[in-house]
């Protein structure tokens, strides 16, 4: 294995939060691995409906920390959430000066779209469906011209190397077949959620969780990995990833509709269509399992205007032979988004020395049981920034590495079966039976190829579902006990692999 010394800062992942952290990091060096080319491979550039921001007059970050809080369903950190809407504009504006084109209304303000959940209109946006997109080229750009940045593409992450006193000392990566370990000061993990553990997501399908799951590995403290968003309309085409069909369609006005026509949401929920996401999704699969089929209808919405305010959408529908401006969009729920991950601070701190986590990779307690319509990227923006400040302040302790637990490789075959599993018996309505066949063949996939760093985050997800017998937010049982007083999942790795937690009787 060869080894070499990076005198500064290393940043895993490229999405929005890994490159705010590379800039962040200044003027310290930073060198920025991603397993895919700048701008693939990353949630971030497909994000669509834009930041979550209090701009516009009759709006505050209070209320939008309200919002916040409210959504996630007990259990949001407060304060968290009141700093990461205080420090929300600065963001957005910081975004816009580095290029991102946000729509502007006539006087120059921001324009912003309503979305589900959101009690004022706050969501700044691009060309209606490109934000993520635009804002990642702008970011990109900056990135590549920054001088204390070097980045290093095709370096997928495979393990973390630690001293003795557990203290994480850098990375190993693998590209081109070779593994190399590199040592730093400080290691920032931004290496995204874990849609690609479910066969029908709307996110990039490499993103497994791996970066979570090396962290566990490590003894990293893990908070509420049970908590997975699932997107309510994701397009039905039959496509690995799902494309998405934007909420900010619904915010202007489009409605669910079952097969024969017939609105349906004023049955689950009184905010009808703009309802929280769990509520909506919950929604779509009882329509679909009871075969009333449902799709979104926005030819009144948007009619003749589709390809103008929502260019990536109806792309994506005439691709497979639909023209939403005079035809219903077949929708199903799809795995969105990971409101667990790795406990971090408002800095980023993890409970290991070293190791930094910022973005969906992270969780610093702003998203709860259910995350707040494009609060992702604005917590990619806010905490990224914080964290690649915070470990650029870190010094270098010089203490050797001890070699690091390399996860294998899961077939692909293999990988397979656990994403179909996956969303079979952790998907949108969970309940103890299904979970515990999911952790089974979760066993039968990890003694045939080995504990693999996707079978790891799939058991966190699975493991603490199973333990978690009420419902709340996204997490929905469907023999749920009692709600129980408001609490949030903290556990490491030699708590998930434990019996009582794995097989818990229900």
């Amino acid at each position: 294995m060869q080894r070499l010394q990076h005198d500064g800062v290393l940043v895993v992942g490229a999405g929005l939060a890994g490159l705010s952290a590379a800039l962040a990091a200044a003027p310290r060096r930073v060198l920025l691995l991603t397993g895919a080319p700048l701008n693939h491979g990353c949630s971030s550039a497909w994000a669509q409906g834009g930041m979550a921001v209090a701009l516009a007059p009759d709006d505050n970050p209070d209320l939008h920390a309200a919002d916040t809080v409210a959504a996630g369903a007990g259990l949001v950190d407060p304060a968290m959430a009141r700093l990461l809407a205080a420090e929300g504009p600065a963001a957005v504006h910081a975004l816009a000066a580095l290029g991102a084109p946000f729509d502007r209304a006539a006087d120059g303000t921001f324009a912003q779209s309503l979305e589900a959940a959101h009690s004022r209109a706050r969501v700044a946006r691009v060309k209606g469906d490109q934000a993520g997109r635009a804002i990642m080229e702008a970011v990109t750009a900056a990135v590549l011209a920054a001088p204390h940045i070097e980045v290093r593409a095709g370096a997928r992450l495979r393990g973390l190397p630690q001293d003795a006193s557990g203290r994480v000392r850098g990375v190993i990566v693998e590209q081109d077949g070779a593994l190399t370990e590199i040592t730093a000061a400080a290691v920032i993990l931004a290496t995204g959620g874990v849609g690609g553990l479910y066969a029908v997501t709307t996110t990039p399908a490499e993103l497994r969780g791996e970066g979570l799951a090396l962290a566990a590995l490590a003894g990293a403290r893990i908070a509420d990995p049970e908590f997975v968003q699932f997107h309510p309309t994701a397009i039905d085409l039959g496509r690995d990833p799902a494309p998405l069909a934007t909420e900010a369609l619904r915010g202007e006005g489009a409605v669910l509709v079952n097969a024969d026509g017939q609105r349906f949401m004023a049955r689950y929920h009184p905010a009808a269509e703009l309802a929280p996401r769990d509520v909506v999704a919950r929604a779509i699969h009882a329509e679909r399992e009871a075969g009333r089929g449902a799709s979104l209808d926005a030819r009144e919405a948007a009619g003749a205007h589709f390809p103008d305010e929502f260019p990536t959408v109806f792309a994506a529908c005439l691709s497979a032979g639909i023209d939403p401006r005079v035809q219903p969009i077949p929708i199903v729920p799809a795995c969105h988004y990971h409101m667990g991950g790795i406990d971090a601070d408002a800095d980023g701190h993890t409970s290991l020395s070293g190791l930094f986590a910022a973005g969906e990779c992270a969780s610093v307690g702003v998203h709860g049981a259910n995350r707040l319509a494009s609060n992702s990227l604005l917590e990619a923006a806010v905490f990224g920034v914080r964290a690649g400040a915070a470990a650029a302040r870190e010094t270098d302790p010089e203490t050797p590495a001890l070699p690091a637990v390399i996860p294998p490789h899961l077939p692909a075959e293999a990988l397979t079966r656990l994403r179909q599993a996956m969303s079979r018996d952790a998907g949108v309505i969970r309940d103890a039976a299904g979970l515990n066949r999911l952790l089974a063949a979760i066993d039968a996939l990890e003694a045939a190829h080995g504990r693999a760093a996707s079978l790891v985050a799939a058991r966190l997800v699975a493991g603490c579902a199973l333990a978690r017998t009420e419902s709340r937010g996204a997490h929905f049982r469907a023999d749920a006990t009692a709600v129980s007083k408001p609490r949030r999942t903290f556990v490491t790795w030699a708590d998930i692999a434990a019996p009582a937690l794995r097989y818990a009787a229900e």
